[in-house]
C-alpha cells in the first residue's frame, strides 16, 4: 500500500533537483583563489585566468584594453586566455562580470613572476636575519617597494591533487612594514630582479619548513628511477617504516612527508598561472639524522621535469640552492655533490654557498643567496652582461701521478680567496688551496696539495703514485674553502667519480 509519504516523494525529489540546478545556475562569480588585489601577471606570455559561475553563464572579462567573453560550462567552470601583455607599472583593474554581477581584483601589475619554493631556508623570514645580520635593519627600512609583490601559500598537505587552493593567500606591496613577514631569499631575489631590470616583480613562495622534497614532487613523476617507483608504491600503502627503511626512501615522519602531497594543496591548483621560471632551497630533511641522500640528484631531476610538466612549460628555468657548511650534518657533503649532479638537466643553475659565513642550520646571510640566485636569471633569462656561476667541475686528466682539474665557468681565471661577511671574496695572493683530497687505486682517500695552473688546478699526494680520482671540499663544515673565479664567485664542491662516495644514514641513528 503505497503512503501519502511515498505518494509525495516524486515531487520532492523533482523539487530538490530543481532547486540544485537554480543554484549552480545562480552561482556567484568566483576568480580562482591565487587571483586577487596586488598581484604580478607574467609579461610576453599568453595568461590563463580561471575561476567559477553558475553553469551556462555568459561572462566578460577585461583587462587592461583586452575584453574577452566566455561561457562557464556545465560544472560551473571558466577560462580565458589574455595575450601577452608588456610589463606595466600600472596597477589596472581585472574585472569579470556577468549580466547581473561583477567581480573586480585591483592593482594588478605585469611584469616577471617567479615560484619559491623548498624548506626553511626558503621560508625564513626578513624579521630573522637582523639577528645574525644587523645590516638587514637598513634593508628593512628601506623596502618601500611598491613594484615588488608576494604571494605565500600554506595549504595543508592532501593526498589528491587539489583543483583550488583551499584559501585565497591574498598578495602583499612591498613596503618596511609587511617586509619582514617576506622569504629572506625572495626578497633579495626580487630586489635585485627588480633593480636590473626596472619592471615589477612577484614572488610565489610554496615552501615548508622541516620538508624533504617527495612532498613537493609530483605523483606522476615518480617514474624515472627504482627508488623513485618504490617510494610511490609503499606511500601508496602508507607503509612509513617500509619507506624509512628503502635504501634511498625518505624518512617519512607522518602521511604528510609522503610523495606529491604538499605538490598537491599548494602547486597542482596553480599550474595554470604561468610564471618566468622558479628558484628553490631544500636538502636538509632528505639528509639529516637517519634520513638517506642517496638518490637525491634523481628525485631533484623528477621535481623539475614534473613541475614543468604540469606546467606545459619544458624549458622553465630553475636555479637552487646547495647546501651551505653552516649547521650541516653528516649527510650534507653527500647530499650536495647530489645536488651538483642534477644540474645536468637544461635550463637549471645551482648556487654555491658553502663559503657564506654562518651559524646554526638557518644562517642568516639571505641576501648573497638570493643575489647569486638573480645572477642566474639576470644572465639566462634576461640577456645580462653578469657572471652567474662559480667553478663547475668538468673533467680530469690523469697526467703520471698528477690529476689536472678542469673546470666550466673558469675562463676568467681562478683564484685563492677569502669571504668575509658580506663582502666580496678578497684575493689572497699568496693563498694556499686547501680541502683536495686524491684517491688512490683501493678506493681510499688522501690528503693533496694543490695549485692552480691557469684555468686548472694540479693535483697531487705524497701518499698517492697512481691516482684515479679527485675531490674537493668534501666535509661537513670545510670552513674558508678558498677556490674562486676571477669574478669572485667560489667553485662547488665535487667529486670526479661520486660512485667513490660513501654515506651509511644508519651510522648517525
Amino acid at each position: 500500500m503505497m503512503t501519502p509519504l511515498m505518494k509525495t516523494l516524486p515531487l520532492i525529489m523533482s523539487c530538490l533537483i530543481l532547486l540544485a540546478a537554480a543554484s549552480q545556475s545562480q552561482a556567484e562569480i568566483q576568480l580562482a583563489n591565487i587571483f586577487g588585489s596586488n598581484m604580478v601577471l607574467q609579461r610576453g606570455v599568453p595568461v590563463t585566468v580561471w575561476g567559477t559561475a553558475g553553469s551556462g553563464e555568459k561572462l566578460t572579462v577585461r583587462f587592461a584594453s583586452e575584453k574577452i567573453e566566455t561561457t562557464a560550462d556545465a560544472n560551473g567552470d571558466w577560462s580565458v586566455t589574455l595575450p601577452p601583455l608588456p610589463a606595466s607599472s600600472e596597477g589596472q583593474a581585472l574585472n569579470v562580470a556577468s549580466e547581473n554581477e561583477a567581480l573586480e581584483i585591483r592593482n594588478v601589475l605585469v611584469g616577471e613572476l617567479w615560484h619559491a619554493c623548498g624548506q626553511s631556508n626558503m621560508a625564513m623570514t626578513v624579521q630573522w636575519m637582523p639577528y645574525g645580520l644587523p645590516e638587514v635593519k637598513a634593508d628593512i627600512a628601506n623596502a618601500d617597494l611598491p613594484l615588488i609583490r608576494f604571494c605565500s601559500i600554506h595549504s595543508d598537505p592532501q593526498p589528491e591533487p587539489l583543483k583550488e587552493l583551499e584559501l585565497s593567500p591574498g598578495w602583499a606591496v612591498c613596503s618596511p612594514k609587511n617586509v619582514t613577514h617576506f622569504s629572506g631569499v625572495c626578497f633579495y631575489f626580487a630586489r635585485k630582479i627588480q633593480r636590473e631590470l626596472g619592471v615589477p616583480v612577484g614572488i610565489i613562495n610554496t615552501s615548508r619548513g622541516g620538508t624533504p622534497i617527495e612532498p613537493f614532487i609530483p605523483q606522476a613523476a615518480f617514474t624515472s628511477h627504482p627508488t623513485l617507483e618504490k617510494e610511490l608504491e609503499l606511500a601508496g600503502r602508507e607503509d612509513l617504516e617500509a619507506l624509512r627503511r628503502l635504501p634511498g626512501g625518505v624518512y617519512a615522519r607522518d602521511a604528510n612527508w609522503l610523495p606529491g602531497r604538499l605538490f598537491n594543496s599548494r602547486l597542482a591548483p596553480i599550474m595554470r598561472l604561468p610564471v618566468r621560471g622558479a628558484i628553490w632551497y631544500q636538502g636538509e630533511s632528505n639528509s639529516g639524522t637517519q634520513e638517506d641522500p642517496h638518490d637525491y640528484a634523481h628525485k631533484m631531476r623528477a621535481l623539475i621535469k614534473g613541475w614543468r610538466d604540469a606546467m606545459h612549460h619544458q624549458d622553465m628555468p630553475f636555479y637552487f640552492v646547495q647546501l651551505p657548511g653552516s649547521g650541516a650534518g653528516a649527510g650534507w657533503p653527500y647530499l650536495r655533490e647530489q645536488q651538483r649532479l642534477a644540474t645536468d638537466l637544461p635550463h637549471t643553475g645551482m648556487v654555491v654557498t658553502l663559503d657564506i659565513p654562518g651559524d646554526g642550520i638557518h644562517p642568516a646571510n639571505k641576501i648573497d643567496v638570493g643575489q647569486r640566485l638573480a645572477r642566474w636569471a639576470l644572465a639566462h633569462d634576461y640577456g645580462k652582461q653578469v657572471p652567474f656561476s662559480g667553478p663547475m667541475f668538468d673533467r680530469q686528466e690523469i697526467d703520471d701521478n698528477r690529476i689536472v682539474v678542469h673546470f666550466r665557468h673558469a675562463d676568467s681565471g681562478l683564484m685563492v680567496a677569502h669571504k668575509q661577511g658580506l663582502a666580496d671574496p678578497q684575493p689572497l695572493p699568496d693563498g694556499k688551496l686547501t680541502h683536495f683530497e686524491i684517491a688512490s687505486s683501493d678506493g681510499q682517500w688522501h690528503a693533496a696539495e694543490a695549485t692552480i695552473n691557469g684555468q686548472t688546478v694540479i693535483v697531487t699526494s705524497p701518499k698517492v703514485s697512481t691516482p684515479i680520482a679527485v675531490r674537493y671540499a668534501y666535509a661537513v663544515s670545510p670552513e674558508s674553502v678558498p677556490l674562486y673565479n676571477q669574478h669572485g664567485l667560489p667553485a662547488s664542491p665535487f667529486c670526479s667519480k661520486p660512485e667513490l662516495l660513501k654515506y651509511d644514514p644508519n651510522l648517525t641513528k
